[in-house]
């Protein structure tokens, strides 16, 4: 008896980019991985706290979503992140999650 169904197994040769950077008050050290997987969005990890997520053009203008997903206590410290995101992800295409035929 299987315990499990495997949704996907997949294989893939990604480009990743680290980077460290300050602002006035914080230091941010990230790892972001570019990849076909996910709908297009790229995986964001904070490499001091560990917390990641998929992160999109549409997702980094939200600034209370970042303090969330990272969190950041001070509005303009994640106004700060966003500005970087804005530069640092690509404009990709978001594909639906779900297309049926």
């Amino acid at each position: 008896m299987e315990l499990f169904d495997k949704l996907y197994d997949e294989h893939e040769k990604v480009k990743v980019r680290f980077i460290g950077f300050t602002t006035e008050h914080t230091r941010y050290d990230f790892g972001i991985i570019y990849t076909n997987m996910f709908f297009g969005k790229p995986l964001v990890i904070c490499m001091q706290t560990g917390r990641s997520s998929l992160l999109d053009p549409n997702d980094i203008e939200d600034i209370e979503t970042l303090q969330t997903l990272f969190h950041i206590k001070e509005w303009q410290q994640a106004a700060d992140l966003a500005d970087f995101f804005k530069t640092a992800l690509p404009e990709l295409p978001f594909v639906t999650e779900y297309e049926y035929d």
